[in-house]
């Protein structure tokens, strides 16, 4: 989601809360584009956390520290001397921008008691953090802006500090229904877009929370509502932007099974059908949205060597697959030449020399056929070369089928692997995935005397009636599960005919309620190449009747009667249990 208007208004009002009449003890620059305020107020040391990254901007508390450069940047420096020490009296936002200025008094050489303003602008690659005196002139930024590089303002020091309006957008806090409607009805765009481009703060989320709650299709263009539609909407959205106003926050993040999908100041109802997790503070659900996802991020980075290793020995497998069906079709005709020879031998005595075809009856199928002959062969010597054909593409016939099965073994478990790089979370999920391709020949293992410590642990979760559910996130992990650790009366489940988690449910003697089939059903489905589907078939059979084949590859199992169901993937109702 967007660093949006909203947001930034639940952070002013918790910055407020925590900051106002504290003294700045000391000021760090850990990148050339952040800034970290160590603040003392009366409740204890508080931790601001600033970023003007082009690629991530952003502004929270932290209890993290961060280590700073041997020598500060001059912009550090000039921030020491100007407010080290200095007091916050405020925080504001300007309208509903994704501005926040902090307004901070000091002494300054001579003793006189003054005050500067610390602007942060959250604006995508337009992001800054600017430093003002109290008549608004700048005195320096964390980046200059000159003319060369913007022809709407400039931030350098002397120049004048300005918000620029280049999309002349209005404030939707003091909108009124008069200019919404007219706003919104000379705008020949989809409602939602209409809604985010003419007013400030709002991010396409939000609009689409608005359309959401309005009951009016996000696409419908905003120059067709009717009166009374416009009037219906105008009410969502003035109560929407009510909540704004009297900060009525609930900071949340929405979750698509693990991974951070949303996060929101006020909860988005449209997103209703994802699993959510409320927060006390803006600033919690920045902090762990963000580290969520530059964790996510940081692991795909990582994989990328594994998943390109992967992805070749697919693409490998998958062409020689194509080729072994070719010419397996092209054996198709094998016995046709059988017959040929056969019939060569009952029928050709008394062909003439030079003779092009032979016409029998083939006794087969009680018809007539016409055999090809080479003129310039004995009947016998035709009848050889169509048994030496025919011996040929039966050795081929023979040889082909096992050589398929084998591909098709490997091309199901590289795509197993390809799955459980999916899941991966962890750099030692990582780690275990790397060793388990190193086991099976597709990457070398180097020559080192250190040793790799395997500690990634199985996904663990809690069924609603109390049973302990666990997740393979590979191969070794799902051998791991089903053959070392789950008793034979546990029961087993994994996604029919796709490359997914073996799924293990503790019974402990017990008989499991359907619930827990239930969602140790979503489970599977939901961690195996299906997952996002409404309906994936899964197999379910008690443990002591899962077997592994001799020589069999890590996570290949074999089962002879088992139970299925039909389920959805949908986990978001299933607790889960952080190792």
């Amino acid at each position: 989601m967007a660093f949006d208007g909203i947001t930034v208004a639940a952070l002013v009002q918790e910055l407020k809360q925590n900051l106002t009449g504290g003294r700045i003890a000391k000021i760090a620059q850990p990148e050339a584009d952040e800034l970290l305020l160590t603040i003392k107020t009366p409740e204890g040391l508080r931790r601001l956390y600033i970023s003007a990254s082009a690629s991530l901007p952003l502004i929270y508390l932290t209890t993290d520290n961060k280590p700073s450069p041997m020598t500060a940047p001059n912009f550090c420096m000039l921030l020491r001397k100007h407010i080290g020490n200095g007091r916050i009296i405020n925080v504001s936002q300007p309208k509903l921008e994704r501005i926040i200025h902090l307004d901070i008094e000091h002494l300054d050489e001579m003793g006189d008691l003054c005050q500067k303003k610390l602007i942060i602008e959250i604006m995508g690659k337009h992001s800054n953090i600017i430093f003002c005196d109290n008549h608004g002139m700048i005195i320096d930024s964390i980046k200059h802006v000159s003319a060369q590089m913007s022809s709407v303002r400039e931030v350098l020091p002397g120049r004048e500090y300005f918000i620029p309006d280049t999309m002349e957008k209005l404030d939707p806090l003091s909108t009124n229904e008069d200019t919404f409607s007219q706003m919104l009805s000379s705008r020949p765009m989809p409602l939602s877009k209409a809604i985010y481009t003419s007013f400030t703060g709002i991010s396409p989320v939000v609009a689409e929370e608005i359309c959401y709650l309005s009951g009016i299709d996000s696409f419908f263009s905003a120059k067709d509502l009717s009166k009374d539609m416009l009037i219906h909407l105008y009410r969502q959205f003035h109560y929407y932007m009510e909540q704004v106003r009297s900060e009525k926050f609930e900071p949340v993040i929405y979750y698509d099974g693990n991974a951070p999908k949303e996060f929101s100041a006020l909860p988005l109802s449209h997103f209703n059908d994802l699993s959510r997790k409320d927060y006390s503070s803006i600033s919690q659900v920045l902090d762990c949205y963000y580290s969520t996802r530059n964790t996510l991020t940081r692991i795909r980075q990582k994989s990328s060597d594994l998943r390109h290793v992967v992805q070749t020995s697919l693409e490998r497998n998958r062409k020689k697959y194509d080729l072994q069906c070719k010419q397996l079709k092209d054996t198709e005709n094998r016995e046709k030449y059988k017959v040929y020879g056969e019939l060569i031998n009952a029928y050709g005595y008394d062909l003439a020399p030079g003779s092009k075809e032979l016409t029998a009856l083939n006794y087969y199928t009680n018809q007539n056929i016409s055999i090809p002959l080479d003129p310039t062969l004995t009947p016998q010597e035709n009848s050889q070369k169509y048994f030496a054909r025919y011996n040929k593409q039966k050795r081929t016939f023979e040889a082909l089928n096992g050589l398929i099965q084998e591909t098709q073994d490997d091309i199901q478990y590289l795509e197993s692997i390809s799955s459980s790089l999916d899941i991966a979370m962890t750099e030692p999920d990582l780690a275990q995935i790397k060793e388990e391709l190193i086991q099976s020949g597709y990457i070398r293992r180097k020559n080192t005397k250190k040793k790799v410590k395997i500690t990634s642990k199985p996904l663990h979760y809690i069924s609603s009636d109390g049973y302990h559910m666990y997740v393979g996130k590979n191969n070794l992990q799902n051998d791991e599960l089903t053959f070392s650790f789950a008793n034979g009366n546990d029961w087993w489940f994994h996604a029919k005919g796709a490359p997914g988690s073996h799924v293990i449910v503790k019974t402990n003697g017990n008989e499991l309620p359907d619930r827990t089939f239930e969602e140790a059903g979503r489970l599977a489905a939901y961690y195996s190449r299906n997952r996002g589907s409404d309906k994936v078939e899964i197999d379910y059979i008690e443990k002591k009747h899962v077997k592994k084949p001799n020589g069999a590859k890590p996570g290949f199992v074999v089962y002879y009667t088992n139970y299925s169901l039909m389920i959805d993937s949908d986990i978001s109702g299933i607790q889960t249990v952080e190792e």
